[in-house]
């Protein structure tokens, strides 16, 4: 201000000439006194944190540069460290640092000291800034009107009273519009306040929801996790439990098939054993549904693709329920077209699944009358339709039966047992295998359910259909490797193919597979896949690096459950999940090895005179004996080359030859030292 009065040079041509340095030096003067005068509190509001002279550098909340501590202080709007040129140039602020430093709270102060206690609680800070930009206009309008006085009265003349008048008559009128300017921005001001303070509290309580939805975010996806660990928990205990019950089931499905193909046995205990096997499939039907249930909850059903021969399918399937409905007393029809695709692909088990569950149903809640299966197929489509004469289901429940765990409502329906997911699977089967299902039902009169589902017709030739009895297999002998920890389905696996006329080397685990498979070639490997110390998928990876091109099978109670990867799964060529029926395992054994099934059984051949066995001399014997029980194969079949040179040894060195070959070590061994002995 002194500057501005020097350059107009009302303190003389001297001040006007030097006003600027006027200016300089009383601001140098007045910023210290005026710091002095109010004790400091003005002059740094904001301090730096304690543990700030520690660091080196500090990042600016708005800019994200770096600074040194001492460029530094805490801004409580931005909440962080800010720099000085940053706080010098904001201006959403508002100088919430200083709230008492701003004119306003000066002058409410300064009222409230120098007017009575009285008067000074009823200034309120309104009338202190509207008394403030009054006089702030006063002055401009004051300053304006006396540059304008002296500027037409320096010259003097006769009109300076005029002038006078009119500039006091102007200054009035000026000051009566600048009042209502004054009091429209007084307006103005603070309604911009009310909206910042209410855009302010809605902003806060925006973000303590954000903060409460992120926190309950939190609380969920743990819950999330919980449950979904819960879940994989489960399933892995169904999974586990599954396969440590196939396995023994394997074994009794197993044998119980071979016992029905024995002649020996009484046709009386015959269908004793026909019991067992049934039993033993209804067990594993059990045990594939509380699969289904784990796989339904995790998204990871799959759908294979087989190819049957739809009639011998339907046949069975006929023949397993015709028994139930019979043994309780309800009529069973099957009605089926003229004309069937011999041969479709389709997931056989899925098929079977949705049959199963759809005609267990209709036996199980029908107490009298009859059920209906009916077959019809049109333009690659199947339509399944299963009717009974039970009790019906109310039109207000034919939507809910297909929900998980519902089963309709009735005496009839509780009176059954059951888990509520048979039609909650058929649906989900018959969905995914490209169709639907359908229910028209009316109570006290019978249910009907209608299945569509995608069959696809194979229009080449279907194989001939296997021998009703195998008992053996044209052509040369073939091996076939069993890789199994379980000793129960190696010794299974040995009883229903040796009989056939197969070769079968069985170990234990991948190790002893690789061990064994590096001095013969097996024509076939049948693979478990959950074995110690490496799974089936590794093990059949390693057997086609090692060169073996022989088809591979894996057997296991867990296929579905043990996922490959893209590389091992294409390392095996078939599968067949435990327990597996006889027919199965024989179709897919002909359609690998492009076998032709005898279905008479071989005449035994005639005895043909045994040449004798020549003894090749104590010390071979004692060799041949020592690298046996040592299990050297290579070291053997080196020795019996030597031994073949020599005439005469011919005899001996085909018979242990094929000993070795069946890996009949004890045979092999009688065989030298009965040589020995008769020498």
């Amino acid at each position: 201000m002194l500057g501005l009065i020097g350059a107009v040079g009302l303190f003389g041509e001297i001040a006007r000439a030097f006003a600027p340095f006027i200016a300089l030096g009383v601001a140098l003067v007045a910023a210290p006194a005026i710091a002095w005068a109010t004790g400091g509190r003005y002059y740094l509001a904001r301090k730096p944190r304690a543990h700030w002279h520690q660091m080196k550098e500090i990042q600016c909340t708005v800019c994200e540069h770096y600074f040194e501590p001492e460029d530094s202080a805490y801004c409580p709007a931005y909440s962080g460290p800010i720099c000085s040129l940053c706080c010098s140039l904001d201006a959403r602020c508002h100088d919430l640092c200083k709230p008492h430093a701003r004119l306003q709270a000066q002058v409410s102060e300064a009222a409230s000291t120098l007017l009575p206690a009285g008067i000074a609680a009823r200034i309120s800070p309104r009338i202190v800034q509207y008394a403030g930009i009054l006089t702030l206009f006063m002055a401009v309008i004051s300053l304006v009107l006396l540059l304008i006085h002296v500027q037409a009265t320096a010259y003097g003349g006769p009109h300076g009273d005029v002038i006078r008048q009119t500039l006091w008559a102007a200054f009035f009128i000026l000051l009566i519009v600048s009042g209502i300017a004054a009091w429209f921005l007084v307006l103005a001001n603070e309604s911009r306040h009310v909206a910042q303070e209410e855009s302010a509290r809605q902003t806060t309580l925006l973000l303590r929801e954000i903060e409460a939805h992120r926190k309950t975010d939190a609380e969920l996806q743990r819950a999330k996790e919980a449950a979904e660990s819960a879940n994989q928990a489960k399933s892995r205990y169904l999974v586990g439990l599954s396969h440590e019950l196939r396995t023994p089931l394997n074994a009794v499905f197993g044998y119980a098939q071979i016992l029905e193909r024995d002649d020996s046995i009484p046709p009386a205990r015959q269908n004793n054993i026909s019991v067992i096997r049934r039993s033993a499939e209804h067990l594993s039907g059990l045990i594939d549904g509380l699969l289904e249930i784990s796989r339904i909850e995790t998204g990871r059903l799959r759908l294979q693709r087989n190819e049957i021969r739809l009639g011998d399918f339907l046949d069975q399937v006929v023949e397993m329920f015709r028994f139930q409905a019979e043994a309780k007393g309800l009529a069973f029809r099957f009605e089926r077209p003229d004309k069937l695709p011999e041969m479709v692909a389709t997931d056989e088990k899925r098929l079977r699944q949705i049959l199963v569950n759809l005609l267990s149903n209709a036996i199980k809640f029908t107490e009298r009358g009859g059920v209906t299966l009916r077959v019809g197929y049109r333009s690659q489509i199947a339509t399944l339709w299963v009717e009974d004469t039970g009790p019906g289901i109310a039109a207000e429940d034919v939507e809910r039966i297909f929900e998980p765990f519902e089963r309709g409502a009735g005496p009839q329906v509780n009176a059954v047992p059951g888990t509520g997911l048979g039609l909650t699977i058929t649906k989900m089967l018959a969905q995914l295998m490209g169709g639907d299902i359908r229910l028209r039902s009316t109570p006290g009169v019978g249910s009907t359910f209608e299945v569509r589902v995608m069959l696809a017709a194979i229009e080449r030739p279907a194989p001939p259909p296997p021998a009703r009895r195998i008992f053996g297999y044209q052509g040369a002998r073939r091996t076939i490797l069993v890789a199994d920890d379980d000793q129960d389905h190696r010794e299974l696996v040995r009883q229903i193919l040796e009989p056939l006329g197969f070769v079968v080397l069985a170990v234990p685990d991948g190790t002893a597979c690789l061990a064994l498979t590096t001095d013969i070639r097996p024509d076939l490997f049948l693979l478990d896949i959950s074995m110690p110390g490496m799974t089936g998928f590794e093990l059949a990876r390693r057997l086609r690096e090692g060169g073996h091109a022989a088809p591979i099978v894996m057997l296991s109670a867990s296929l579905g459950e043990m996922q490959p990867e893209p590389a091992e799964d294409a390392a095996h060529d078939a599968a067949l999940p435990k327990p597996f029926d006889m027919r199965q395992l024989l179709d897919r054994i002909q359609a690998l090895l492009e076998l032709d099934w005898n279905d008479e059984p071989n005449a035994p051949p005639p005895a043909e005179p045994s040449a004798p066995l020549k003894n090749p001399g104590a010390e071979h014997v004692r060799e041949l004996l020592d690298l046996g029980q040592i299990g050297y194969v290579r070291g053997i079949e080196a020795k019996l080359d030597e031994l073949a040179a020599e005439s005469g040894n011919q005899p001996l060195v085909a018979a242990l030859r094929t000993h070795l070959r069946n890996f009949d070590f004890d045979l092999y061994q009688s065989t030298l030292e009965g040589v020995g002995e008769h020498d």
